[in-house]
């Protein structure tokens, strides 16, 4: 790795912003510089500059649907509890106790009204207020402060249908608003049953030693991979004719980083594959009084499949056989690109379904989107492993050297002039205008957290942090 402490000798935030503004430069040439995808200042920026200043996915309502039900998560490198507290809010908190600092909770998920810390035995409620602690008298000589002393909270926490995001900073819009058109992508992706969606079993997490950006680029318009990396699924007869894919792919823009790949699923599999191959029995019980026409053709025509919320949450809706020769059936999944250290990430794999479906349908949809996208998928297995090639080359010495940059120069058809929905509508998913808007939200949030960074303020008496 280059040391850029002799580089940039005094001034480490100089090479940041040198390498922003060749990440900028590089997309009006369609080029990338390749240490973006592993590198420790790079990594050490992102942690402070985007995970701590963007509305992050934690949770789904399903996980956690009674008082004093917990689910442990992550926001960047940061764990955190999110809770359902006495009072029925959902609260996201930080995993550390006020006292020194040691974790809290273990346990991937349970119930509990209290928390207590196994170092000093601090004790906090449900909601992160501090609520006791031992010898009370002795050491402290009263109770303590509990607003001055509860647990660091996130400053904002909102469901969009039954998806709790959280943001640690005050500075950002609401939910609905930030999310701009993917939030109507999300009405007609998650919105069409009253009772919502559920998720079915744990998320399975698996690491992947690959940046985390490669699963969020890739899943924001990247369907030419398809025919190369995912051909044995074609050869091996689990999805014949997987190779013409991206020939059928059209990508929906919302901007901000925020895109989705859609597929004319009735062109591709069969006529009855509108609304993603949901069988006929189900989908008359589907309420789309409250989608608009564009909506209404949409998943008629080419729904959405993929797609990337900026910065790392993930959707996949596709129907695959549950096993090898079966019909294809519609899955469900969030991916989130959790990342660890630089080049290193956790893949954390949730399979969702609409609630109002019986088991069976709930057992058959886990497994096919097991087959396809689970830790040993067939998909899956694919993916990670051209990812982590691209760790590594970002580590190489002489990619270094020579200022290697990578090709995002594909041709461009333009949008549909004709598009009635938010954002843009692109026939054609080759041009990689997705993955150039990604890496232009990129430099945004990491030329726009610098600054705010050097302004942040410390830790409140409501254990909230600016």
């Amino acid at each position: 790795m280059i040391n850029y402490d002799l580089i940039y000798p005094g001034n480490p935030d100089q090479y940041l912003d040198d390498l922003c503004e060749r990440v900028s430069q590089g997309m009006d040439e369609g080029l990338l510089p390749v240490e973006v995808f592993r590198d420790d200042a790079v990594f050490r920026a992102e942690m402070e500059r985007i995970f701590t200043r963007n509305w992050i996915f934690v949770a789904h309502t399903s996980e956690i649907p009674e008082k004093g039900d917990y689910v442990l998560r992550r926001i960047g490198i940061d764990k955190v509890i999110v809770t359902r507290d006495d009072d029925d809010q959902i609260n996201v908190l930080l995993n550390h106790c006020r006292h020194r600092g040691s974790e809290l909770c273990h346990q991937d998920k349970g119930n509990t009204r209290h928390f207590k810390c196994p170092y000093h035995g601090w004790v906090y409620r449900n909601n992160g207020d501090w609520a006791g602690a031992p010898h009370l008298k002795d050491a402290y000589g009263g109770p303590l402060d509990k607003k001055e002393w509860s647990l660091l909270r996130a400053a904002k926490v909102e469901a969009i249908h039954g998806f709790v995001f959280a943001s640690l900073s005050e500075d950002v819009p609401p939910l609905r608003e930030y999310l701009g058109g993917a939030a109507w992508m999300f009405d007609a992706l998650f919105g069409l049953h009253p009772d919502g969606m559920k998720v079915l079993k744990e998320p399975e997490r698996f690491v992947v030693k690959a940046d985390w950006k490669s699963g969020a680029e890739n899943f924001s318009g990247d369907a030419y991979h398809v025919s190369t990396a995912h051909l044995s699924a074609s050869l091996s007869e689990f999805i014949p004719g997987v190779n013409q894919v991206s020939s059928l792919a059209s990508g929906y823009d919302f901007g901000n980083g925020n895109s989705f790949i859609g597929h004319a699923l009735p062109e591709l599999i069969a006529p009855m594959f509108d609304l993603w191959g949901y069988p006929p029995e189900y989908r008359d019980q589907f309420d789309l009084s409250q989608l608009d026409e564009v909506q209404l053709e949409m998943l008629k025509k080419v729904p959405p499949t993929i797609g990337t919320v900026f910065p790392n949450f993930s959707f996949l809706r596709f129907p695959q056989p549950d096993v090898p020769g079966a019909m294809p059936i519609p899955f469900t999944s969030i991916r989130m690109w959790q990342p660890v250290a630089p080049g290193v990430m956790e893949l954390w794999n949730y399979e969702l379904e609409y609630a109002f479906l019986p088991e069976s349908f709930h057992d058959k949809a886990y497994m096919a989107g097991q087959f396809g996208f689970g830790s040993g998928g067939i998909f899956e297995q694919d993916d990670t492993a051209v990812w982590e090639g691209i760790a590594k080359v970002a580590a190489s010495p002489w990619a270094l050297s020579k200022g290697m940059r990578l090709h995002y120069q594909q041709k461009r058809g333009g949008p549909d002039p004709d598009w009635k929905g938010p954002g843009e509508f692109h026939p054609s998913i080759y041009g990689e205008y997705s993955q150039e808007r990604f890496w232009r939200r990129w430099v945004k949030e990491m030329t726009e957290g610098k600054r705010a960074s050097k302004h942040a303020e410390p830790c409140d008496d409501q254990g909230g942090c600016q």
